[in-house]
């Protein structure tokens, strides 16, 4: 009786632990527990997904631009690094950047083997995220297929799919009835001004909502103590000869000895700021959207010759991509020429939308390096690096961004699949080439 009698009372103090374990995740953690928590209140009682502090003095690392790379760098700073003390400050507001306003597109097919494993670092990073963060950011893997309109396309993208294979990464050349197959309202007739010779799919790649990357960052670095500082204009960066010593901001002078910059097309503002001279150009890059409409499209169709990408959101709507400016400018509109062509071209491809209705267009500011790879690298300032040059398609690298930069703030060293990304391959010529061997912008 007596063994039986301490049996019950193990019982009891498990269940307690259980319950214990499960009301202190209901408070911070988002779950069928803290669902059914908060019903009770009406929903009237959530807590707020992050704090909103004043600046301290001082801080470990800083992290300038609240965009989806500058909170994955803060989040994994202080996941994997156990740095505790750290900043991120923003001109705006978290995701109000170039990360609020892009085609939401997530792959990993590159031609360069360092391409190819920057970018396959973060779709495997993609796989997990919305378990690693507690946050849904609806990654949505289902598929992207890259189209082929002349002889010369097909030949590109067959070495891209025979280079993707060999770094372990899947893609498949699809002949002109398997695009059909796998996208049905595709216009696949041989009279069409970019007729459809076949394209590459790769099933692991798809699209997320852009949005709840950011809020899902910034959300899992607040809970780890990173402070996020919403518009704090960075206006200086005060330096004591070759060492980084802080930045003058609209809310006050804040000291730091690591300052990590990821700006998207303004990186080259504050690196002047220190005389830095980047090789980037700061272009437009243009999108918009229709009206929603019933699920019509179950994948994400690329075509790189005419710049015209389409897949469709969570909401229905029709997502479409353009091409970016021919000028420099951070007009955050761009010219509507380039949006016309896109159209003319979703238009031959997709007739089935010739009657659709858009609802709203914007641009993005991309800074755009001349062999459109990006650069995560340490500079000859100590304590100074930069995250930039991401051209039009940075979105897809965020959580691998994030991890790789990190890892080079951290220990003032680059990871091995960053490593070729420096700001040092500009004077060797040791370049990234995808625009030129790929004709890939992006």
């Amino acid at each position: 009786m007596k063994l039986i009698y301490c049996a019950t009372q193990l019982e009891i103090i498990e269940y307690s632990i259980l319950i214990k374990y499960f009301w202190q995740n209901m408070k911070n953690k988002y779950s069928i527990f803290s669902l059914i928590k908060n019903a009770f209140s009406y929903h009237e009682n959530w807590q707020r997904a992050w704090r909103d502090p004043v600046p301290k003095k001082e801080y470990d690392a800083i992290i300038v631009g609240g965009g989806g790379h500058g909170l994955a760098t803060a989040f994994y700073l202080a996941k994997k690094h156990n740095l505790k003390n750290i900043a991120v400050v923003e001109k705006g507001w978290i995701g109000g950047g170039n990360t609020g306003r892009n085609t939401t597109i997530i792959r990993s097919n590159y031609l360069w083997d360092a391409s190819a494993g920057i970018y396959d670092h973060a779709l495997k990073i993609w796989e997990g995220l919305s378990q690693e963060l507690n946050y849904n950011v609806m990654f949505s893997q289902r598929g992207v297929i890259n189209l082929a309109h002349n002889l010369q396309d097909i030949r590109d993208l067959k070495r891209r799919t025979h280079a993707n294979r060999l770094n372990g990464i899947d893609a498949e050349w699809l002949s002109t009835e398997e695009v059909k197959k796998f996208c049905p309202i595709i216009n696949t007739s041989p009279n069409i001004r970019y007729p459809v010779l076949g394209g590459t799919l790769q099933r692991r790649a798809g699209t997320a909502r852009h949005d709840a990357v950011a809020w899902g960052y910034a959300r899992g670095a607040d809970e780890m103590g990173v402070d996020i500082i919403q518009n704090c204009e960075v206006k200086g960066i005060k330096r004591n000869g070759d060492r980084i010593e802080g930045l003058e901001t609209t809310k006050g002078y804040i000291k730091s000895k690591k300052i990590g910059v990821v700006a998207a097309g303004h990186s080259s503002v504050i690196a002047n700021m220190v005389g830095i001279r980047l090789p980037l150009e700061s272009k437009p890059l243009q999108a918009l959207v229709s009206e929603p409409v019933k699920p019509i499209i179950d994948t994400v169709v690329m075509s790189n010759a005419v710049h015209a990408y389409i897949s469709q959101s969570d909401k229905g709507e029709l997502v479409i991509g353009a091409g970016t400016d021919s000028y420099v400018s951070y007009t955050q509109r761009g010219s509507f020429n380039i949006i016309e062509e896109t159209l003319k071209a979703i238009l031959e491809l997709y007739p089935i939308f010739s009657r659709m209705r858009m609802l709203r267009q914007w641009g993005g500011i991309v800074d755009i390096c001349p062999d459109a790879s990006p650069i995560i690298s340490k500079t000859s300032i100590k304590g100074l690096y930069f995250n930039c040059g991401w051209g039009t398609g940075g979105f897809k690298a965020t959580p691998g961004s994030g991890d790789l930069f990190a890892h080079t703030i951290a220990n003032d060293e680059p990871h091995k699949l960053n490593a070729a990304f420096n700001l040092n391959r500009f004077i060797s010529g040791d370049l990234v080439d995808e625009h030129g061997a790929a004709a890939v912008a992006h």
